[in-house]
Parts: C-alpha cells; sequence; structure tokens
C-alpha cells in the first residue's frame, strides 16, 4: 500500500525504512529537507492515491494540530489521518471530530520501541473504527515485531494513546524501582560487584526485562555512571497517567511517586529538605549543614 509520513526524525526516519522493508511505499515529509522526500504537504498529499493514509510522527501539542489543520484542507472523504505521536487521548477525540466534520477518518496510534524498533519491530496500540483501522493495517502489520503478539485494537479513538500513557506510566516506577535498588547497592561496602549482580539477574530472576538489559549496557559503557547528572526529564505522559488516576479514583502510589522522584531530581538543593532539616533540628536537635 501506499502511505504518507509526516516526521522523519529518529523515530519517523526508522518507521519508513521499516514499512518500506515489508514492501510498501512511504512518502516522507519533514522540515528537514535532506531526509524528505517531497517538500511540502501538497506535494506529499498529491502524489498518494485515494483513499489516502497519512502517518503524522510530530511532537504533541502544537505540532501535532497545525499538521492536522493543514490535512484536514488537503485531504478528501474517505481519507484517514494515524496520529502517532505522543498526543494526550483527549486531543484524539477533537482530532477525529474536526476531521470527521469532512469525512476524513482518524486513527490514533501509540508507539513503543524507540530507537530498536527498526530491527526489533514496535509495539502498536490504535484506537479507532474498526473501517478506518481496516486500511491502516498492512502498516500495523508491518511495523508490529515478528510473532502473535505487539499489536493491538485498543478500542474507540483515544483508546491508543491512553493505553500508551499507562504503558509509560508502568515504564517509570519500574525504571525508578531498578534505579533504587542500584542506588543502594552501590552504596554499601559489602557489594564489590553492582554491574556484575544486575547482570546475573537477567537470567532466572522475575525482575529479568528489557529494561534490565537496558540498565546493563548503560553500566558496561559506564560502570558507576560518573559520566552522567542525575537529572532525568519526563515526556509529560507521566503527569497524564497520574491526572487519568485522580479523575477515575485509581490509586496508582508506585507510578506516581515514580514521577515525583524525576521532579525532585532537577533539584540540586531541595526547598522542602531544607524545611525537613529545620524541623528536625527543632523538635530533636538534629545536626543541620550549613552553606
Amino acid at each position: 500500500m501506499e502511505l504518507g509520513l509526516v516526521g522523519l526524525g529518529k523515530m519517523g526516519g526508522n518507521m519508513r525504512e521499516r514499512i518500506r522493508r515489508a514492501g510498501h511505499t512511504v512518502i516522507g515529509y519533514d522540515r528537514n529537507a535532506d531526509v524528505a522526500d517531497v517538500h511540502s504537504l501538497e506535494e506529499l498529499v498529491g502524489k498518494l492515491s485515494a483513499p489516502r493514509v497519512v502517518w503524522v510522527m510530530v511532537p504533541a501539542g502544537e505540532p501535532t494540530q497545525s499538521t492536522v489543520d493543514q490535512l484536514a484542507e488537503l485531504l478528501e472523504p474517505g481519507d484517514v489521518v494515524v496520529d502517532g505521536g505522543n498526543s494526550r487521548w483527549t486531543d484524539d477525540e477533537k482530532h477525529a471530530e474536526q476531521l470527521a466534520a469532512r469525512g476524513i477518518g482518524f486513527v490514533d496510534c501509540g508507539v513503543s520501541g524507540g530507537v530498536w524498533g527498526l530491527e526489533n519491530g514496535y509495539a502498536l496500540m490504535y484506537g479507532g473504527e474498526a473501517a478506518d483501522v481496516a486500511k491502516v493495517q498492512p502498516v500495523f502489520d508491518a511495523l508490529k515485531p515478528e510473532g502473535d503478539f505487539g499489536s493491538v485494537h485498543a478500542g474507540k479513538v483515544g483508546a491508543g494513546h491512553f493505553a500508551k500513557m499507562v504503558h509509560n506510566g508502568i515504564e517509570y516506577a519500574m525504571m525508578q524501582a531498578y534505579a533504587e535498588g542500584w542506588e543502594l547497592l552501590e552504596k554499601v561496602d559489602s557489594v564489590e560487584n553492582v554491574r556484575e549482580v544486575f547482570r546475573s539477574w537477567q537470567e532466572g530472576t522475575v525482575i529479568r526485562s528489557w529494561l534490565l538489559d537496558l540498565a546493563v549496557n548503560a553500566l558496561d559503557d559506564d560502570e558507576h555512571l560518573d559520566g552522567l547528572r542525575g537529572y532525568a526529564q519526563d515526556s509529560g505522559e507521566g503527569r497524564w497517567t497520574v491526572e487519568a488516576a485522580i479523575d477515575n479514583a485509581v490509586p496508582l502510589p508506585a507510578i506516581t511517586a515514580s514521577l515525583f522522584a524525576r521532579f525532585a531530581s532537577r533539584q540540586d538543593d531541595s526547598p522542602q529538605m531544607k524545611m525537613i532539616a529545620a524541623l528536625r533540628n527543632q523538635f530533636g536537635g538534629h545536626a543541620v549543614e550549613k552553606k
């Protein structure tokens, strides 16, 4: 089949290659002319045969909204837009309504796989009407990992990005658990080879995972992570997961704590810890450290 792909960054560029390897035609557009196949959205749409499928892989928020606005003007009834970025599920509902007014279908797709997806395949979670999903199915089949799993029609519009959001929330908590365990192992004198302890967990343990494999890779590159600053950004999906939990009265203590731990990582001198130190000094005479 033919696919228009908007956004050819680290993820989009590799996805274009994997889809092409499966025998499909991909016409890619990116603001970076060095990687683009065409020089405008108008040219991209003009090169596709109806019914068209255009997959959007640009940052969430205004970049996605602007792209959807332009495609709404360029596409025709029966065409389908897929948002494969990290958009919030509530935006999906707006985009679906906006495009439906012009007879254009919409599918949201959460994509996981990162820089390894080209070779290993991408886990896909998508939402939308069955008829619209069917038009994109050959691309889903090309992108997914080999085997029976790794791809799911999660439900109606918004379900794909909601599922990917929860996936990322779980990822936050899993990474935090590995990080806390690593710090404790590094802290004690009795454990002399933390990296090899992590490596030993890769076989036969209940905590073995791809994330653990990646942790071992990182420790092989820099055994004590001395070259890194203890600062972790968040993409926004962890926040959205916690907000959704509040809206639905679902307790998520581990995921919430992992998100707050990332906030703490950005404080060189925690204001909260200043107050805790002051209170401990006041009620117990505990020592405080002065600047």
